[in-house]
């Protein structure tokens, strides 16, 4: 791993301790645990902080994951299920998260994020799906950001596809995982939203 950057290897350690995944919380609640900087001077209760936390954790996991390339191996990056797994054959990684890889790995999103920033974004993620706490959980289960617009019945269809195909146990995926995956799918069928 890279000596440079003990972050990226303090969370290569967990998630493989954690084969099945780990969500975003429960890495947060380590690297707390630990007293890691930033981390462990956050108050998750106040949405500025809250999302230099969830950057900061993102940010590292998409280098973590360029790194892994060179092993084989990706990250599969979903804020209830995150772990490493075989890169198959041909396959070039997190390619259907471009945009959010670009925008985590630009730290100027960090910099020149601001409370308001963040209160326009969390007012606009609620209007765009009439404020309900759990559509929002089921499409970022999915693979869809907060910021983006909200996305046509076949953009969900197919990412539910993707992360079903990837998570089902007999190609090697995390039942767990999966189960997660066929929860949001069903509360957004519920929602008429797929």
């Amino acid at each position: 791993m890279n000596q440079q950057d003990p972050l990226l290897n303090f969370l290569l350690q967990q998630l493989r301790l954690h084969p099945d995944g780990l969500s975003e919380y429960q890495l947060i609640c380590l690297l707390r645990e630990r007293q890691w900087p930033v981390f462990s001077e956050a108050d998750l209760r106040e949405p500025l902080s809250l999302f230099r936390t969830h950057f900061t954790l993102f940010n590292a996991l998409y280098r973590l994951d360029e790194w892994l390339a060179s092993e084989q191996l990706q990250l599969e990056i979903n804020t209830l299920c995150i772990r490493v797994i075989q890169r198959s054959a041909g396959q070039p990684g997190l390619t259907a998260a471009d945009s959010l890889r670009n925008y985590y790995l630009d730290m100027q999103q960090l910099e020149t994020t601001d409370r308001d920033h963040i209160t326009a974004m969390l007012d606009g993620s609620f209007s765009r799906i009439r404020g309900n706490d759990e559509q929002t959980a089921a499409l970022t289960c999915l693979g869809f950001a907060a910021d983006q617009p909200m996305p046509e019945a076949r953009e969900i269809r197919l990412a539910y596809r993707r992360l079903a195909s990837q998570h089902h146990p007999d190609r090697g995926g995390s039942t767990a995982c999966l189960q997660q995956v066929n929860q949001a799918m069903a509360l957004l069928r519920k929602y008429q939203l797929a």
